[in-house]
């Protein structure tokens, strides 16, 4: 399958259109930005570790049950999807006390969350993707109640077995956000999940793997991207 017409150029992907109007062509970039855009800079060898990553993280929640819009890669920067209806909101899941969460109520970063956190924000980034709740998303039409629930349901899923994933490769999944679609009536896991999307470290050192490397210029970040990669079994090659 073909990509043919830009439909859509984010911070650090590219959607194409293909023949086939149920499936669309994901384009990986090397493009890196922070603080909704205002950085951007370009790392080389990104979009392809990113695309990797992203192929094997979804390979590995559909074995679990858990239906993705991946279907399969294309090249070493591109994979075909699912066409979904995006859903607004993003879900945000915490293991440990990081980022906005330290800041609003200062806590100690690295504090165990015990049970995990389960967050909503509106995804757009002109208004700093603000914080919403289940009540805002149904009143404002952006899901339903019971898509909302089967959004929560799938997070804590991809939790447990992530968590697993990471955690056998001597890392600590600090949290992550997902994005969700509606394909055929159905709730799928869309957009992507890599280092961008979630926060790494080193169960013994707490070495930062993830985006904050490029967030706090701590230099290295496709290097720590690709360290996270082989310690959990991604091939690259």
């Amino acid at each position: 399958m073909q990509k043919q017409k830009l439909l859509y150029k984010g911070k650090a992907k590219s959607v194409f259109e293909t023949e086939d109007s149920d499936f669309l062509v994901l384009e990986f970039r090397d493009d890196t930005s922070a603080f909704n855009g205002e950085r951007v800079e370009q790392l080389a060898r990104k979009g392809q570790v990113n695309n990797r990553f992203n192929a094997f993280i979804m390979q590995k929640l559909a074995e679990a049950g858990v239906e993705t819009h991946f279907e399969k890669q294309l090249s070493d920067n591109e994979v075909l999807v699912k066409r979904l209806d995006m859903i607004p909101v993003e879900c945000v899941v915490r293991n440990f006390a990081a980022g906005s969460l330290v800041r609003r109520l200062g806590l100690e970063e690295g504090q165990e969350l015990s049970p995990p956190t389960y967050e909503l924000f509106f995804k757009d980034d002109a208004l700093g993707d603000p914080m919403v709740n289940e009540s805002l998303s149904i009143t404002l039409g952006w899901a339903t109640q019971e898509q909302l629930a089967e959004m929560q349901r799938l997070t804590y899923v991809v939790n447990d077995v992530l968590a697993k994933l990471f955690d056998a490769g001597d890392l600590m999944l600090i949290d992550f956000k997902l994005e969700f679609g509606v394909y055929h009536g159905r709730i799928v896991l869309g957009d992507e999940f890599s280092p961008d999307g979630c926060r790494i470290w080193d169960k013994a050192t707490k070495k930062k793997l993830d985006k904050d490397r490029f967030r706090q210029s701590l230099g290295d970040v496709i290097e720590a991207y690709e360290e996270v990669a082989q310690r959990i079994g991604v091939p690259l090659d």
